[in-house]
Order: C-alpha cells, then sequence, then structure tokens
C-alpha cells in the first residue's frame, strides 16, 4: 500500500462519501435496519448516527480498510448500539448462516472486486425474511452519460480506491441471488457519471 492509499485515500474518500446529498440518501436508507446488523464497507462510519438504536441490537461493520476503521471507531463511541468492526475481505464473510436481520450496504459494491460473490454472501448470512438494504452509485441509463462513465472509470478507479463508476447494481444484486423489493433511481446534484443512484431493499 503506498502512501497515498494509507494515509491520504480514507480522508478523501470520507470527505467526498460525506457531502450532504450523500449523505441525506444515507439518512433515508439507514433507518430501516433493525435487529442484528451487518454493514457491509463501513468505512469511516459515516452511516452510524442514522442507526436507530431502538430498533437496533448490534452492528458488525467489515470493512478491508483498517485505515479506515480508525475514523468509525470514534464515530462508534458516539451512538449507544454496540458496534464491532472487523478488517475483512468480503470473500467469504466470518458468520453462520441466517445469523444478521439487516445487512446494510451504501456507497461500497462500486468498489468491491468480485460483488458478485460477496453479493452471494450476505444471502447466505441473512436471515430468511430479512432484507439488505442498499444505495449506491453506478450506470447511467442514458448513453451520453454511460459513454463517459466507462472512460473515466480506468482513470478514476486508481485514485477512488477501486470505484467502478459503471457498474450495474441491479443486476449485480440479482446476481447474488437476491430478489429486488424497492427499488428507485436518481441523479444527486453533481457530474452525472458519478451520481446516479440505485436505493431501495432486495430479499
Amino acid at each position: 500500500m503506498n502512501l497515498y492509499d494509507r494515509y491520504l485515500l480514507p480522508h478523501l474518500i470520507d470527505l467526498a462519501c460525506g457531502m450532504g446529498a450523500v449523505m441525506k440518501s444515507r439518512s433515508q436508507v439507514v433507518p430501516q435496519a433493525h435487529g442484528r446488523v451487518l454493514e457491509i464497507g463501513i468505512g469511516s462510519g459515516l452511516n452510524l448516527a442514522f442507526y436507530d438504536a431502538s430498533k437496533v441490537s448490534t452492528i458488525v461493520g467489515v470493512d478491508p480498510s483498517a485505515d479506515m476503521q480508525k475514523l468509525a471507531k470514534q464515530r462508534a463511541a458516539a451512538i449507544r448500539i454496540p458496534v464491532q468492526m472487523i478488517a475483512l475481505e468480503l470473500g467469504q464473510i466470518q458468520a453462520e448462516d441466517g445469523s444478521f436481520d439487516s445487512i446494510v450496504c451504501t456507497f461500497t459494491l462500486c468498489t468491491i472486486p468480485d460483488a458478485v460473490a460477496a453479493l452471494r454472501e450476505m444471502r447466505r448470512v441473512l436471515k430468511p425474511g430479512g432484507r439488505l438494504l442498499f444505495c449506491e452509485h453506478g450506470m447511467a441509463p442514458e448513453l451520453p452519460v454511460l459513454r463517459w462513465q466507462n472512460r473515466l472509470t480506468p482513470l478514476w478507479k486508481p485514485l477512488a480506491g477501486g470505484c467502478h463508476l459503471n457498474r450495474d447494481i441491479k443486476a449485480l444484486i440479482e446476481a447474488g441471488g437476491f430478489q429486488i423489493g424497492e427499488l428507485s433511481n436518481h441523479y444527486l446534484k453533481g457530474p452525472k457519471p458519478m451520481t446516479y443512484i440505485y436505493q431501495g431493499w432486495a430479499n
């Protein structure tokens, strides 16, 4: 890991993912979680303030970046829900089948190298009737915007922790074994190649 990835990138991601429109999207998704929650890509803990302490018993946050989790630990100390953080790649989630009531995944699927394999692991550890709550940016429906996403992604990925601008989030979730229960799509304020949102739940 180079100096940029270790020291600068975590703070840049925290800044970009903590912008007003992004935080508003988080605030619409995260409070739906209940019971024992698995958060995929907890990162710097930007979602933690939005969990409803009256509904959530425990949060287990996984993220491969131990450096990002240093920021998350500070935010975890400010809420009334026990938070366990694990520096873990998502090829195999260290949990038994059907052991989580809710899974939260926000602005994370863009960076996971094998997103379908990770989603299959999420499906495995989610209880029957539980929900995957997601808010992700990805492939835009307009061809001119998609063309820009395809052009920019190879340049963007090394600067943004492996982020893909052009992933079809709905198709990935379905390929991971989930059925979409609710889905809304819209642009956030900002450059269109980076701001097309898929938001909803699946089980």
